[in-house]
């Protein structure tokens, strides 16, 4: 016995010494194979890393939908069928493979049968040849599985694995790395998987059960073979488990091929999950794992799942008995464990052997079928039969082996995450699941409901004092916020917060994930309990119901609403921790204050969030469980967003449905999401995710992300109570209004089970359409039994179209609005944009796998989704941020419609206007470059006169642009549905624009001609004059030649001196010129008490009057003997307008022409009759109300006089100092005693002429220069200067920022009354600020940068004119200044004629050009050292500064102010009616005056909250006639001009400035705050820095 003993163990030494040196050898072709197929798959196993990252991004592949693709494809194909939860991801057919193996058939078949060995070509095996063996062979599908599983990172890994469990595969339970031959245990990939099932206990009871598949304990059979056998055992596995479906994958699978290279040795694992039925084919469930080949080569994996399983089945061939193989199975015979031996070369049944709880089961010549029914008997007996410890396998306890790898505890990060998790679950321990949410998250429970519901009461203000009212209702939500931020941070929140903040971005990633799976792991238990007791809750009262039974009904509906409580109490998850970080966000924020116990400041919080969103996650956007969205939270997260991702562009995809109807399962398995998949209404509100689009969709789909929301379900069961209807109805308006495109969810095919949802949506839309907005609609049908039947799906869309128009019609009628069909409401096409979906599962669950029909449903949509996404230009996160408060805000308000309305067409104008701005400028600037090309050329006598269509033409090509650029924005925009109604308007608008630009510059062009021909007989004078002195110097130096320096010096001066005494005494005298006198005596002409009047006006100043009723006299209607009318708050408004468009005019009219020109007191009387026409016009207009006193006129003409007064004497002063030939002839003596010295030293006629030139080049090139920096400047201020680059709203909120910070309540008063000529004060003090700022960085830079331009250009004309002229011709000089000054015509005012008494004789015009090419850089230096700030704009026009360059550009708008509080239209078009005067953010109504009717107590009401509340008001303080506020454009004048919008949006600012300079108010108007328009307390706790804080958030 024991020499056989010896001899045995030596043979089987031996055999294992042969095996171990075949399995090296083998082990270097595995890895050769291994290696070929991972570059037939293109992967890169050693360096890349598949990310899910990227997987997850859309591709153009992510449209493909066929079976089939090549080989490179392969990886991609499986993966996307995979995430869809397609099976048929493992039957994908290799397109090239299938067409290379029928090209070489096709080389090797014959047309002929001659010759033909039948009998060889059919029975005999021909040798493969060399090209069949090394790669016709398909590549396996469990290879392209296994390979993707080896290159993916671990996110991806678990995505792959929880996919392939709900597609009802067997996971990879041990692997083997492929190159190194280590095993490991993807314990990692297991813990996102839930696995439930149902069972009947002893009292005949269905009891359902869910539980992470890792953490459940079932029995476990194991199934391995030994060598190579006939039958397949994973085969005969999928028979035990559903035979339906190959859960296992085998050789008889659809795409198998002979090689397999990555599963020898690795060992998957299924469960079978039982129904709770009677025909299940176990009755609890059972693990079943499988070792792919032969087991004796693989002893570890075998080890380890031998000791683990409860049962163990091998298939065994005929093996000897001194087999090594055979040691092991005599070990596990021995064992007590149960063993069943399936012999392939055995036909025998079900056989118990001598041992209890050994079975053999024959194979051979047996039908699958009783095969499988003698293997389930034994495996329920063996079950049966194990002791319940024995039988119990958990997944976590395979880790506990050794010599292999567990993939959670190789990686640092998921070690690390999982370590900080369970910290935080240690605190939950022994706690009530229903009070936890109490205890650790304090923030987010009645506090916050408490502060929604105060909210929605202060967006709905009811009594007769809304300030007061709404001032209350802050101060008990800012309470709120108070109670909120004293209560403790929980040590579970500042763990959670820690982790976030501490680790690298990325890396939080497994800290979520791993707290996310224990937190389902805490609570699955309880919920699974309470949603079971809910149910049979719910079951017995629908029984109730049936036998009319009303206490019990009662009674059960109030346990259904305590067990709902307790469900909502007890779910638990991370977006309820970010809930509550959201909240402690918010209360900070609202405090302005860090939370005591906040380790960090509150303003990272945001990020957390943000990070998470690019993680994957999704991010609560409405808190379902108080149904409100905390707007501040959210749009810091967004911010944070922005900051990190870039301002990208977003496709806004949101879902409706019935509550458990497979929204979240359709787009989870649509875009691999993340939303929370569970029967029944557990998570409320709505949720959001990012999708992210390639490289190339980017570009192809014109948008950066998909933003996907999810919703909670509609149509909650019965006993939630009324206000349902409410809340689905708010919940559609808000998903409907967010998305650019809502999936329409319904479940089953009947759409008149429907009919209360379609009601809602339909509404929903409704209001959309009411509002401008236009988003897009797909209805899906879930669950349709058969999706092919043509017939049955048009009959289905007829229905669903009757129901749709049937709704509507409902609809319109509780909106009040005309509609008699849906196709009326949105853009709908009931062939196209309706789905029918197939069922999710095929077969029942919980075993069935998803249909792949479903799949193919589901990609199906995918692609008309893309195809939405396409032809929409979607939004900035930037946009949807705005877009959630606007539509959020509407919601809270009563009047949803109209003041969303309003808010949306604000919104949509004020990106209009700041485009319309950059349009106009475009126009503006080129035509500035156009205006200064031909002013010089009018200056150089090159041309005489200006056409409009020369004009147009230089315009035409920028008009081009503009147009185009309209056409993109109209087209592409965000809000294009809200646009339309605009754009004839804006082209028309645009188009006018265009013709004044071309207009005002002709009529510039058409002064200066005029300037030049009055200025002609100065011109010529002063020319006779230099041309004498040239002479006489001439004749001087001829006569002083060889005399040294200090000769000439004296008879220079000598003769300098009686020259000019003689162009004196020849000038006529000039007197200081008196504007006062000439007014006086134009004024007093004709009227005789003007003169008595005269110290009384001037000391009387017209423009800064409020009230003008000393100046009208009210007209009497015939019918009565005394007047009825008195002025209205209107009228002084329009009289104050027409003062502030005179004097405005005035001031442009009189300043034009002085400069140039000079004074004379004709202007005095031209100004005169230009106001008198403007007077009487006014009259005329009015005159059946009242008709304006005399002493009116000549009032505001001495006003605007004195005002303009300083401005004329500096213009005349210009004229003088540039006309005054004394003067004019002091600034050149230098040159002339340079000249004359050269005249002395005997220089040529060509020196003589060139210095001439150049020191008559110096004036125009310094005013060139100056005047196109001007205009460069303009332009780098519009861009730079914050103040100044946007539209007219963002001027004011600079505008208010410096009032606040200056405190002057002076210039605050001239703000609000004289809001024009504020803002013109405030852009010139912006230019100013800027030039000092940038003088050496910009202005300086600029100067000598366009100085050194046109140095080139005098040179490159000096070159052409010597080149053009033949110096031999008579006449050359002349031809050649000629030449030369037509060359610079458009770039210096410089003519022939500066030159025209100058001798020309004998003059070389080439040593001209190489005299001025010398002289010139001299100059040039000259002009660049005077440059400074002050010449910069002393040497410049008035109307060609910087300041009035951009005044003329942003001024030229609407100055409409508000008949309530004087806030000012911010429309940038000057004329835009028909569109209503509108401003985002009104004053109170006190800054205006208005007050209390009978009281002297001031207004202190926002217009926007007034025209919400039941007040009235009247016109003016005698009229008898009261409107509401409600209505106020029933007023008709002024008031049927303006849109104010019933809502909230007042600014912190004017609370500020009525609490800072309440007693100047109330000095200035007579009148107090108090009464009815006491301030409320609230307002004054708004500082200064609040006040500037809510205009950069608000505007």
């Amino acid at each position: 016995m024991d020499n056989t003993t010896t001899k045995d163990e030596r043979e089987r030494h031996r055999a294992k010494t042969a095996k171990g040196n075949n399995l090296g050898k083998k082990g270097k072709e595995l890895e050769k194979e291994v290696e070929e197929l991972f570059h037939r798959l293109q992967l890169e196993v050693k360096s890349n890393k598949l990310r899910a990252s990227d997987v997850l991004q859309i591709t153009a592949n992510s449209l493909q939908s066929q079976g089939s693709c090549t080989e490179k494809d392969l990886v991609q194909m499986f993966l996307q069928k995979l995430l869809m939860m397609n099976y048929k991801a493992r039957s994908i057919t290799v397109t090239e493979t299938t067409i290379h193996h029928k090209e070489k058939q096709h080389k090797a078949q014959q047309l002929y049968a001659d010759n033909v060995d039948v009998f060889s070509d059919i029975f005999e095996n021909a040798p493969l040849s060399n090209e069949r063996q090394s790669n016709t062979d398909p590549i396996h599908p469990m290879d392209v599985q296994m390979a993707v599983f080896h290159c993916a990172d671990r996110v991806l890994k678990q995505m792959m694995v929880t996919k392939l469990s709900q597609c009802r595969y067997a996971l990879p339970l041990l692997v083997l790395d492929p190159f190194t031959q280590k095993i490991e245990f993807p314990l990692w990939t297991f813990r996102e998987i839930n696995q439930s099932w149902k069972i009947i206990n002893n009292n005949n009871e269905t009891i359902s059960q869910i539980q992470p598949i890792w953490k459940a304990e079932t029995p476990m059979v194991f199934f391995f073979r030994f060598g190579s056998v006939s039958s397949s055992k994973s085969q005969l596995m999928n028979s035990l488990i559903n035979d339906k479906h190959n859960t296992f994958f085998h050789r008889h699978c659809p795409g198998s091929s002979r090689t397999r290279v990555l599963m020898d040795g690795v060992v998957e694992i299924a469960w079978f999950c039982p129904s709770g039925s009677y025909d299940d084919k176990f009755t609890e469930s059972v693990a079943f794992c499988n070792l792919h080949g032969d087991a004796g080569n693989h002893e570890k994996q075998l080890q380890i799942m031998t000791e683990m399983a409860s049962v163990n089945v091998v298939v065994l061939p005929q093996l000897k008995r001194n087999d090594n193989s055979m040691t092991i199975i005599q070990n596990l015979y021995k064992d007590p464990k149960p063993l069943i031996c399936l012999l392939p070369e055995n036909d025998s049944s079900l056989t118990e052997t001598s041992l209890k709880g050994k079975y053999k089961i024959g194979l051979k010549d047996r039908g699958q079928a009783d095969v499988s029914k003698d293997l389930r008997e034994a495996i329920t007996d063996c079950l049966s039969f194990s002791s319940s410890k024995s039988a119990t396998f958990r997944l976590e306890d395979v880790a506990e082996h050794s010599d292999i790898r567990v993939d959670e505890e190789d990686d640092d990060d998921c070690r690390k995450g999982k370590k900080a998790a369970q910290e935080m679950m240690r605190l939950l321990e022994k706690k009530d699941l229903t009070e936890i949410k109490e205890s650790f998250l304090p923030c987010q429970g009645k506090l916050w409901h408490q502060w929604c519901q105060k909210n929605k009461e202060l967006n709905q203000p009811k009594g007769d004092h809304p300030e007061m009212e709404i001032s209350e209702k802050k101060a008990e939500m800012m309470e709120v916020r108070e109670q909120q931020h004293k209560s403790d941070t929980s040590r579970f929140i500042h763990l959670f917060m820690e982790q976030m903040i501490s680790q690298a971005a990325n890396k939080p990633m497994f800290f979520l994930k791993w707290l996310r799976i224990l937190l389902d792991e805490h609570t699955s238990a309880d919920l699974s309990h309470l949603h079971h007791k809910y149910g049979e809750n719910w079951s017995v009262l629908n029984m109730l119901k049936l036998k009319e039974n009303p206490d019990e009904s009662e009674k059960l509906k109030a346990e259904l609403l305590e067990l709902s409580k307790k469900l909502q109490d007890a779910t638990f998850g991370l977006e309820h921790i970010l809930r509550e970080i959201g909240q402690i966000y918010e209360s900070c924020s609202s405090l302005k204050k860090n939370k005591k116990d906040l380790p960090f400041h509150f303003s990272s919080l945001p990020s957390l969030a943000a990070q998470m969103m690019i993680s994957g996650f999704p991010l609560e956007l409405m808190d379902g469980d108080a149904a409100h969205v905390p707007l501040i939270w959210i749009s810091a997260v967004l911010d944070e967003l922005i900051q990190k991702l870039g301002d990208q562009r977003v496709f806004v995809l949101s879902v409706l449905g019935i509550q458990s109807s497979g929204k979240s399962t359709m787009l989870n398995g649509m875009f691999g999401l993340q939303f929370a998949v569970s029967a029944g209404r557990t998570t409320r509100g709505a949720f959001m995710q990012l999708v992210k689009l390639s490289d190339e969709m980017k570009t192809q789909m014109n948008t950066d992300y998909i933003l996907v929301v999810d919703t909670e379900g509609l149509r909650s069961p019965e006993v939630a109570g009324k206000s349902i209807r409410h809340h689905d109805n708010e919940l559609a308006t808000f998903v409907i209004g967010l998305g650019n495109l809502t999936l329409i969810n319904i479940y089953g095919e009947n759409p008149t089970e429907m009919q209360d949802i379609l009601q809602i949506v339909v509404q929903a839309f409704l209001r959309m359409k009411e509002v401008r907005l236009n988003p897009s609609c797909v209805f899906v049908h879930q669950n349709v039994s058969d999706v092919t039947a043509g017939e049955k799906n048009m009959e289905g869309r007829r229905q669903l179209q009757e129901t749709l128009d049937k709704m509507t019609k409902l609809a319109a009628e509780d909106e009040v609005c005309n509609a008699e069909c849906f196709s009326d409401v949105i853009t709908f096409d009931v062939q196209k944009d309706v789905k029918y979906f197939a069922q999710l599962w095929e077969g029942s669950p919980p075993m069935a796998p998803p249909n792949p029909s479903y799949c193919e449903n589901v990609q199906d949509l995918k692609k008309t989704i893309l195809s939405h996404v396409s032809n929409s230009n979607g939004m900035k996160l930037t946009d949807f941020k705005n877009h959630i408060k606007n539509l959020w805000d509407a919601l809270l308000n009563e009047r949803f419609v109209f003041s969303f309305k309003n808010v949306l067409e604000i919104a949509a104008y004020r990106k209009l206007e700041t485009e319309y701005s950059k349009w106009t400028w475009r126009l503006r600037k080129t035509m500035l470059e156009t205006e200064n090309k031909l002013q010089n050329q009018i200056g150089s006598g090159a041309i005489n006169v200006v056409e409009e269509t020369d004009l147009q033409e230089e315009l035409n090509v920028k008009s081009a642009e503009v147009k185009k650029s309209m056409s993109e924005f109209f087209a592409r925009d965000t809000n294009a549905n809200i646009l339309i109604q605009w754009k004839t308007n804006f082209e028309l608008k645009i188009s006018h624009i265009q013709e004044n630009i071309v207009r005002e510059t002709k009529r510039k062009l058409n002064d200066v001609l005029q300037q030049r021909h009055i200025k002609k007989k100065i011109d010529s004078q002063r020319t006779q004059n230099e041309n004498d002195l040239l002479e006489k110097a001439k004749n001087l130096a001829l006569t002083l030649k060889d005399k040294d320096d200090k000769i000439l010096q004296q008879e220079f001066n000598s003769f300098w001196e009686n020259c000019v005494n003689e162009i004196k005494k020849d000038t006529p005298q000039d007197t200081d010129i008196d504007i006062l006198k000439d007014t006086k005596e134009v004024l007093s002409d004709g009227n005789e008490r003007f003169l008595d009047r005269w110290s009384e006006i001037k000391n009387c100043n017209i423009l800064n009057m409020s009230n003008y009723s000393e100046y009208i006299q009210i007209q009497k209607p015939k019918k009565f003997r005394i007047s009825v009318y008195s002025l209205s708050n209107e009228d002084h408004t329009q009289i104050k307008n027409l003062i502030i468009d005179i004097a405005e005019q005035a001031k442009k009219i009189m300043s034009k022409n002085i400069a140039q020109m000079g004074y004379n007191k004709g202007h005095i009387q031209e100004l005169s009759d230009f106001i008198k026409a403007k007077v009487t016009e006014h009259e005329e207009r009015h005159k059946e109300k009242y008709m304006f006193k005399k002493h009116f006129f000549s009032d505001l003409v001495l006003a605007i006089l004195i005002t303009v007064e300083k401005t004329f004497k500096e213009q005349h002063d210009i004229f003088k100092e540039a006309n005054d030939p004394v003067l004019y002839f002091a600034r050149k003596r230098e040159e002339y005693y340079s000249i004359f010295q050269k005249y002395c030293q005997g220089a040529t006629s060509a020196a003589i002429l060139g210095q001439i030139i150049c020191n008559k080049l110096k004036e125009p090139i310094q005013q060139s220069v100056y005047k196109k920096t001007a205009r460069d400047l303009a332009d780098e201020i519009k861009t730079n200067c914050e103040s100044l680059n946007g539209n007219r709203s963002n001027l004011e909120k600079h505008i208010l920022k410096t009032l606040a910070e200056k405190e002057d309540f002076e210039a605050y008063k001239t703000y609000i009354h004289n809001p024009k000529e504020h803002f013109k004060s405030f852009i010139r003090g912006e230019v100013s600020q800027y030039i000092t700022d940038n003088l050496t960085k910009s202005v300086l830079p600029k100067m000598r940068d366009d100085l050194k331009l046109k140095e080139k250009r005098i040179i490159e004309a000096v070159k052409r004119a010597t080149e053009e002229v033949d110096k031999n011709q008579r006449d050359a000089a002349d031809l050649w200044l000629k030449s030369f000054t037509l060359n610079l015509s458009d770039l210096l005012i410089f003519s022939e004629n500066d030159l025209s008494g100058v001798s020309r004789d004998d003059v070389d015009v080439k040593l001209l050009e190489e005299v001025i090419i010398k002289e010139l850089p001299p100059l040039i230096s000259d002009i660049n050292e005077i440059f400074s700030t002050e010449s910069f704009l002393l040497k410049l026009e008035y109307k060609d500064r910087p300041g009035e360059i951009l005044i003329e550009h942003l001024c030229h708008c609407c100055w409409a102010q508000c008949p309530f509080c004087k806030a000012i239209c911010t429309n940038t078009a000057e004329d835009h009616l028909p569109q209503l005067h509108s401003v985002p953010f009104h004053r109170i109504d006190g800054l205006n005056g208005w007050s209390y009717k009978r009281t002297q107590d001031l207004c202190a009401g926002f217009c926007t909250t007034l025209v919400k509340s039941t007040k009235i008001f009247c016109t003016s303080h005698k009229s008898v006639k009261s409107i509401p506020y409600k209505y106020y454009t029933t007023a008709g004048g002024v008031y049927a001009e303006w849109s104010i919008t019933p809502d909230l949006s007042e600014l912190s600012y004017w609370k500020w400035f009525v609490c800072t300079f309440q007693k100047e108010l109330e000095n200035y108007y007579n009148k107090k705050f108090q009464g009815h328009g006491e301030i409320p307390d609230e307002w004054r706790k708004h500082s200064k820095q609040d006040a500037i804080e809510s205009l950069d958030k608000y505007i």
